[in-house]
């Protein structure tokens, strides 16, 4: 069965259409038919101004109606739209969910930080059933910054940080913010304790592309401050010209490195995995789970 998913996030609204299916080993995961991406950039307008613009509503609503009629033709069973950093934010967030439901018939479901979380880990956990290892999650977005920490599938803890790459851009994230992420941090994660690291978002994806890496590949952290260092000496207009990058990625990805950087230099780690995973991979799986149960 195909499914419809909707990411409305800070710098970026995605659609993901596909269905869940077995490896050879037979571990379930997300094959991925469709990926539609539009550079919306609610947090712009909510960021500086507290709301979301008329302009920038009337965009929004254009991406949903194109989203859905992509959805109708691909003929999905169900559908699912969730928004996050921006829309919890934005003074007028529940008029815009309301006007969009009306204009679309999609139902936008704005989502809190730790709900964000626990959909994105949801298919991250589909492959770790047999595992005992302790896991680092760390999830960068536009808006906020999610980190979840697991021994095996058991969540010991997980929290969200006012800490995102367009916050970053507009210079809306303050000091005490990083301190209480360096501190939650540094109270549960020991460096001295073997652990593996995974990263989510659109940045770390990119990174791992521009490093050269298959899809299984590990990122030394060596190699992450390398790339880092080279992006941050350069213009956004360089950055488009030399490593190809569109407009709405070359100036996010340096905030973004500077967010995944001071993470892996507080928890001292050496290496880390991308699965390439994210929200809407998580919203396909919990559509599956509920149509399999009905």
């Amino acid at each position: 069965m195909k499914f419809g998913a909707i990411d409305i996030g800070t710098n970026a609204a995605r659609l993901l259409i596909g269905e869940v299916i077995k490896n050879s080993d037979e571990l379930p995961f997300v094959k991925k038919m469709t990926y539609t991406r539009i550079p919306l950039r609610l947090g712009l307008d909510v960021f500086e101004n507290g709301r979301i613009s008329d302009h920038k509503i009337i965009e929004f609503r254009k991406t949903i109606e194109a989203f859905k009629l992509l959805s109708e033709v691909s003929s999905v069973v169900d559908l699912r739209a969730c928004a996050t950093s921006a829309m919890r934010e934005a003074e007028n967030g529940a008029e815009v969910q309301q006007y969009i439901k009306k204009k679309t018939g999609v139902n936008i479901e704005i989502i809190d930080g730790e709900e964000e979380a626990a959909i994105i880990l949801s298919n991250f956990l589909l492959g770790q059933s047999q595992s005992k290892k302790f896991r680092t999650v760390i999830d960068v977005g536009g808006g906020s910054t999610e980190i979840s920490i697991f021994k095996g599938t058991k969540k010991l803890n997980s929290k969200s940080f006012t800490i995102g790459t367009i916050r970053l851009l507009t210079k809306k994230v303050k000091s005490s913010v990083w301190k209480k992420m360096d501190d939650w941090l540094k109270e549960n994660i020991d460096p001295d304790e073997e652990f593996e690291v995974y990263a989510t978002g659109g940045n770390i994806n990119k990174i791992h592309k521009l490093l050269g890496k298959k899809s299984a590949d590990k990122i030394k952290v060596e190699e992450f401050n390398e790339l880092s260092q080279k992006l941050q000496a350069l213009t956004t207009k360089e950055r488009i010209s030399k490593y190809k990058l569109k407009s709405d990625r070359a100036d996010v990805i340096v905030p973004a490195c500077q967010i995944y950087g001071t993470i892996f230099d507080t928890i001292k780690c050496k290496e880390i995995i991308v699965p390439k995973i994210g929200l809407s991979d998580g919203i396909i799986h919990g559509l599956h789970l509920k149509h399999k149960t009905d």
